[in-house]
């Protein structure tokens, strides 16, 4: 009996399609697809053709007849034959002509030779091997069922492993089923208000990312700014926005000003929330990273039946990853999880597993605390390059998190900007981060990110940095 080619495909090891039409032998049909996959660069040079024993069987020709197909086509130079190595496509010194659309790459912008855009965590301190460990281990113990279609809520793993360790390190009242898995901020964003969970107008602050509210617009959902002081968002001024029931904020770091919301905002918000039916949308941007004192617990734990608490790794551990959670109340968890669908989409479950085992074998925190003197390390270099080459310039906002921002003499931000890229530094201006409809009195500045530079860069970024940023103004 013939084998199946389901059988044959795992003796040869590899597949082989031949389009094999136009008159002639069966030998020289086969002579003419096989030239014809070379000529075209589907059977680019080097590649291992199938014995021809087993590609007689595959394709149902006499083997004499691949035989002599193979030797034609070594004869003519398109392919050569050594004893041990098998037949191959002969290499070609000349580009094999293709009748495929020729594909073109765009052109990519060079690399800046100092970036310090903010926003990115230091790729090089990924703990890799720990990493690696975790999901040895967390393979091994998921039961079969885990890789099966996803749960769209998140594997039970990782969720009774993220409430644990959000009550401890964030004071976060939650238990698993009031968790949801997601990819991300910006993707908890689009369930809430794309799946049409929650409607606008939504609250913001003045200053936020650009990003969230072009995606929110999309959504159809108006932005209405709040304006921020050296106390966060004004959430005194809720009251007086008719037809606002939620307000995205972030009140452990305010991106990206840098403030944390004051403890009388905090219940200010929350209590605004209770007497309006509204909700809080607690976006917990760099909630891990301060330096001055014990990190601020959550807004969340203040009523978490009003506050929706939004986490990720992509500042503490790595955007790569994709992973992030919402902390729901209880009337919105059928409705997100309506809105995400019957299967995951987004997130990968041998990640979810393998961040629950490198949540509960300790190792998040371990790197939680080495990012944390790492990047207070890079921040007092930072404050130490301005005192020594700007002391006119001082970062604002607490000490916390992977940037800061450097308040800039008035109308000055633009041309610093523009120095600043003319000497290939990347950063952003504080501008760019405006709300449009802001009212507040706008501030010149620069946002610096300084966790992205390797060690040995860093130096003289800063050095590149102080020398572009504008001089004391007369008389200071």
């Amino acid at each position: 009996m013939a084998d199946s080619w389901a059988n044959l495909a795992e003796r040869l090891g590899s597949d082989l399609h031949l389009e094999q039409a136009g008159p002639g032998s069966r030998r020289s049909v086969l002579t003419r697809a096989l030239r014809e996959a070379v000529r075209d660069g589907r059977l680019a040079p080097g590649t291992r053709l199938p014995p021809y024993r087993s590609l007689a069987a595959d394709l149902g020709l006499a083997r004499n007849t691949v035989a002599q197909a193979y030797g034609e086509l070594v004869a003519e130079g398109w392919l050569v034959a050594r004893q041990g190595s098998g037949t191959r496509v002969a290499p070609r010194t000349e580009p094999a002509r293709s009748r495929r659309v020729p594909k073109t790459t765009p052109a990519r912008a060079a690399p800046p030779a100092h970036n310090l855009r903010q926003g990115q965590p230091d790729a090089a301190s990924f703990p890799r091997s720990a990493w690696l460990a975790a999901a040895r281990r967390a393979l091994t113990a998921a039961p079969n069922e885990a890789f099966g279609p996803g749960d769209p809520q998140g594997r039970p793993e990782l969720r009774r492993a993220l409430a644990e360790y959000l009550a401890r390190a964030r004071g976060v009242r939650t238990a698993p089923e009031r968790i949801v898995v997601c990819s991300g901020v910006a993707h908890a964003l689009r369930l809430l208000f794309g799946g049409r969970v929650l409607r606008g107008p939504l609250a913001v602050e003045s200053y936020g990312l650009a990003f969230h509210r072009s995606l929110l617009k999309e959504a159809s959902v108006r932005t209405v700014p709040l304006p921020l002081d050296e106390r966060g968002a004004r959430t005194d001024e809720l009251e007086s926005l008719n037809g606002i029931r939620a307000a995205l904020l972030t009140p452990a770091h305010q991106f990206p000003t840098g403030g944390p919301l004051h403890p009388r905002r905090r219940v200010s918000a929350v209590d605004w929330a209770r007497t309006r039916g509204g909700l809080i949308l607690e976006d917990d941007y760099d909630g891990e990273f301060r330096y001055d004192r014990e990190p601020v617990g959550a807004v969340q734990g203040l009523d978490p039946e009003r506050v929706v608490y939004i986490g990720s790794l992509s500042k503490s551990l790595s955007p790569a990853l994709r992973l992030g959670w919402m902390v729901l109340p209880e009337h919105l968890l059928a409705p997100v999880l309506a809105a995400k669908g019957d299967r995951e989409a987004w997130a990968s479950v041998v990640d979810q597993l393998t961040l629950a085992d490198f949540i509960d074998s300790g190792h998040y925190d371990r790197h939680i605390r080495r990012m944390r003197q790492r990047y207070r390390t890079r921040r007092d270099r930072l404050v130490a390059a301005l005192a020594a080459g700007a002391p006119h310039i001082t970062p604002a906002g607490i000490a916390a998190g992977l940037h800061a921002v450097l308040r800039l003499p008035p109308g000055t931000e633009r041309s610093a900007v523009e120095a600043a890229a003319s000497r290939s530094i990347a950063l952003d201006g504080l501008a760019g981060f405006r709300h449009p409809a802001a009212t507040m009195p706008a501030h010149d500045g620069l946002v610096i990110g300084y966790a992205t530079p390797p060690d040995h860069g860093y130096g003289p970024a800063l050095e590149a940095l102080c020398r572009i940023l504008p001089p004391a103004p007369a008389g200071s």
